[in-house]
């Protein structure tokens, strides 16, 4: 069993069902998605003249009068359908699924007895959390949660404001409602901070410490999760957010307590349920004094390369939130990311927006069938796979710059690889079913559009006794040639899937 303290939690060992997952999807839903205009909607519609305000002040009304919690009585959720959902993600590769428990708007999608603002008893009416934890049970998926708590006492300051100019001048926002302090939280103490950036990320409000531990311990109670996700640095350090170095583990326990004592009890949870720890927890801190108690995760971003310790990193199609006004990625670029952290030793969490019904629209739902008819061949390249040697070859660089994600122009030299027994995986990343578009990213497109002759230098340790292009259906043998350490293969014209094709080397 595990104490609340770093020197416990060092001993740490991911399970290996996470390491063998490597891709799972996100339910990042709640009330913020009712207007359909993108993350954050509870914050920014109280701060004057945000677009979100706009949006806000001319469909609804001013925050004074129709503000937060209003909003959330909107949130019917009528279409949600958490089964059928689950037989589309299932089949879209995703070996572990998540559901938001509460963002930063402190409203609750399960029966909390902390918190009357959740969704079993305004809005939906329903336990969000319990029935997603249902779906994914029936196709026995870890099952995690998020939790967007911490920041929420100072994150909220804003609807204690009011308008600084106009007709509504100096009139309080709904925050100021004594009848939802509960909701909207007693933090006057950030409010006369009238800085508009979320800072600080996490308060020093001991409070509020005590009541998202209470929270946290309530979230493993009722749903055992085997991941759960804090969005920020370990509870209460600030480094994540602010860029601050805060307080490190060599000052001691006391500035984590909270956190800690959080982390061994979903731990010692799983011991108890399990004989053995199969939980994970993740928590955006990148010392390693601080993730060492559990995973790091990297928000829209990754890593250089492989690392021993596996990470984590979690995005999304579009907005956090569904937004109208957003393109969505395009399949072969979430397909490409997979693949490039998943050779590093990563894992991708991928946000399936949903419109505020509970359904999935055209787009989201085509992504899917395109993920799925990717997996449904190339997955034995992924799960249960470990990093090769090394994680790649070739001249394309992955951008990897704040929350930025941009496709990349993968060449004819660029593979990812990753390994499991006796074969080695090449992912071949320019070899799709498409054609070069300007800047040489690939485009949709037909079958029969590929072929050509592929060099691989890093296989030169090795002795090549096979190669076979996946395809489904155990595999296409392709001719090859071991030269002087150098692997040459020549892919057939008809290619089995639209993006980075997968060759399985037998060693």
């Amino acid at each position: 069993m595990f104490k609340a303290t770093f020197d416990s939690l060092y001993g740490y060992e991911c399970p290996d069902w996470f390491r063998d997952a490597k891709f799972g999807i996100w339910s990042h839903w709640g009330p913020q998605s009712v207007p359909m205009c993108g993350d954050w909607y509870a914050r920014n519609m109280y701060i004057q003249d945000s677009p979100q305000y706009l949006y806000h002040l001319r469909h609804y009304g001013h925050p004074s009068k129709f503000g937060y919690k209003d909003l959330c009585a909107l949130w019917k959720a009528e279409r949600f359908d958490p089964e059928g959902l689950m037989d589309l993600y299932y089949k879209a590769g995703a070996r572990y699924f998540v559901a938001q428990a509460m963002h930063h708007d402190h409203f609750f999608n399960y029966d909390s007895k902390f918190n009357r603002m959740n969704s079993t008893k305004v809005g939906p009416m329903k336990d969000i959390c319990a029935l997603w934890h249902k779906a994914a049970k029936r196709y026995d998926l870890p099952f995690g949660l998020t939790e967007h708590l911490g920041a929420t006492f100072s994150w909220w300051k804003v609807n204690k404001w009011s308008d600084a100019y106009g007709p509504y001048a100096g009139v309080p926002y709904d925050g100021n409602d004594p009848e939802y302090r509960d909701f909207y939280m007693d933090n006057y103490e950030h409010a006369g901070d009238l800085n508009t950036a979320s800072s600080p990320w996490y308060t020093k409000n001991e409070k509020h410490h005590a009541y998202w531990l209470s929270v946290f311990k309530e979230m493993v109670d009722s749903f055992a999760p085997e991941l759960v996700y804090s969005d920020g640095s370990l509870p209460f350090g600030d480094h994540w957010h602010t860029g601050d170095q805060g307080t490190g583990a060599g000052d001691g326990d006391s500035a984590y307590k909270y956190g800690l004592e959080a982390v061994a009890y979903l731990y010692n949870a799983s011991i108890g349920k399990n004989g053995k720890n199969n939980a994970v927890y993740l928590q955006k801190d990148r010392r390693p004094e601080i993730y060492s108690v559990g995973i790091v995760d990297i928000e829209k971003s990754q890593l250089p390369g492989i690392v021993d310790r596996p990470w984590h990193t979690d995005t999304c199609i579009g907005n956090w939130f569904y937004d109208a006004k957003m393109p969505f990625k395009k399949p072969g670029h979430i397909v490409e990311m997979i693949v490039d952290i998943v050779s590093k030793n990563g894992t991708m969490l991928l946000n399936i927006l949903q419109l505020p019904d509970g359904s999935i629209d055209d787009e989201a739902k085509f992504i899917l069938d395109e993920l799925a008819a990717w997996f449904g061949v190339c997955s034995e390249g992924l799960y249960g796979t470990r990093p090769y040697k090394v994680f790649g070859e070739g001249s394309a660089k992955v951008l990897i710059e704040g929350f930025r994600e941009e496709r990349t122009a993968w060449g004819f030299d660029d593979f990812r690889y990753t390994a499991k027994g006796n074969h080695v995986y090449a992912f071949v990343m320019d070899a799709d079913a498409g054609k070069a578009g300007s800047g040489g990213v690939r485009q949709g497109g037909g079958a029969g559009q590929g072929g050509g002759t592929y060099v691989l230098r890093s296989l030169a340790d090795e002795r090549v006794k096979g190669v076979w292009l996946l395809d489904g259906a155990g595999g296409r043998p392709v001719e090859f040639a071991q030269n002087f350490g150098v692997l040459t293969v020549k892919l057939p014209p008809e290619l089995p899937v639209k993006f980075a094709n997968c060759l399985k080397i037998e060693v």
